[in-house]
């Protein structure tokens, strides 16, 4: 069995993985650089197969984050592609509200330790914790060798037990240990915001319960952890949680009922402006009628904003402003704080600074610290580790022992 990275050796996402036996191969992830807007053409990596040859068994995606899968729609509907179920019902949902998304329909769904044969592979998915929902590490066997790869996790989410188990029951004998290393080269826990999920919770509710007005929380719907801890922050301040439509439909097809849902009490669904326009030039009226029992409006916000945790993006800015609801206000970013620095972050904090909106930054990072990832690399005691998903690929050497760097596009024996 053989691999090569066809990014993300040394950048953080974007990851592209081949692996080939005996003339068979398969591909872990088909991600977007993170330089790239999604909905945008990107350069294709030079995999035969992607093109339908039938030599490409499937490309097997980890997670629903761009920089995993975000050169599907690019990739020849022929190719079977392979996800969590719940993966593949966010993304499908996803394709209404957001440019660039598509609807997926797999061939395979993985189940976690659930191992299936692909050709001459056969792969055990592991369930991990991500803030992407459903995400999992994929061990792929083929010539009696094992390559494990991690795909993105970490240790202190609120699937957090998910990585303990990983520690204590690794699959055993592994040969190449294929780990993701965003914040390897961070000196402490804390380099990427708050240390846990938990902490982040922490944090809002003491922001939630001091603000006089409403509160704008801006994080991303598919992060469904963030979901449940700003949902069980606004109901330990005594507050409702309003969600937009993107929100009540991705928390729908998680399938999961302990994710706060549009019919929960102490949850109302707000559609924006664009939603509006999305639902009648589609003319999927049901996905209102869905919410109708939860729905509020922006007068009924603005009665009472104090009341309220709404979940907020740049672009309701001023639907809110003529709604009158932003007297006291106060904002919540609960994403990378890069996204700030980009055209859309600095227009929303010019128009934040305009009106006296304070922004406080309350945010965990999705990805393993280096403390979790040299107790994961000390589990699997694999023969090699080798980095992915890292800017700095040079500093696992100086943490793990048989760390072995490769370069994007180098073939080599697993």
């Amino acid at each position: 069995m053989i691999v090569r990275i066809h990014r993300g050796a040394e950048e953080i996402g974007g990851n592209i993985v081949e692996v080939e036996h005996e003339g068979s191969r398969i591909v872990l992830d088909l991600g977007l650089p993170l330089s790239s807007t999604l909905g945008e053409s990107a350069p294709m990596p030079v995999i035969t197969g992607l093109d339908g040859y039938a030599d490409l068994l499937g490309v097997i995606l980890t997670h629903a984050h761009p920089d995993h899968y975000g050169l599907i729609p690019q990739l020849d509907k022929a190719v079977p592609i392979i996800c969590g179920a719940a993966t593949g019902r966010i993304l499908s949902e996803a394709s209404f509200f957001t440019p660039g998304r598509m609807r997926l329909d797999p061939a395979m769904t993985l189940v976690d330790r659930r191992a299936f044969k692909l050709g001459p592979f056969t792969i055990t998915p592991f369930l991990v914790d991500h803030s992407a929902f459903d995400a999992y590490a994929l061990l792929v066997e083929a010539g009696g060798r094992r390559l494990f790869y991690t795909g993105d996790l970490r240790g202190h989410g609120r699937k957090s037990r998910l990585f303990e188990a990983l520690i204590a029951r690794p699959p055993p004998d592994v040969d190449v240990l294929l780990m993701e290393g965003t914040r390897i080269d961070e000196p402490d826990a804390r380099g990427r915001g708050l240390a846990s999920e938990s902490g982040v919770e922490a944090e809002m509710l003491k922001t939630i319960t001091s603000a006089r007005g409403l509160v704008l929380a801006m994080f991303s719907p598919q992060n469904v952890d963030r979901l449940v801890s700003v949902y069980r922050a606004a109901r330990r301040a005594g507050k409702t949680l309003v969600i937009d439509l993107y929100g009540a439909s991705v928390a729908a097809a998680t399938g999961n009922a302990a994710i706060p849902q549009a019919s929960w009490e102490g949850v109302r669904v707000y559609v924006p402006q664009a939603q509006r326009i999305r639902v009648k030039q589609s003319a999927q009226f049901e996905r209102v009628r869905e919410i109708a029992a939860s729905r509020i409006y922006g007068e009924e916000l603005a009665a009472n904003p104090s009341r309220y945790v709404l979940l907020f993006r740049e672009s309701m800015c001023r639907e809110l402003e003529r709604a009158d609801c932003l007297d006291g206000a106060v904002a919540i970013w609960s994403m990378w704080t890069g996204y700030l620095n980009q055209p859309s972050g600095l227009r929303l904090r010019e128009f934040l600074e305009a009106r006296d909106v304070p922004l406080v930054v309350q945010h965990a990072s999705g990805h393993a610290t280096s403390a979790d990832l040299l107790r994961l690399a000390r589990a699997i005691d694999a023969r090699r580790v080798v980095p992915i998903h890292t800017a700095a690929p040079e500093a696992f050497p100086g943490l793990i022992d048989n760390a072995e760097v490769r370069k994007d596009g180098e073939w080599w024996q697993v």
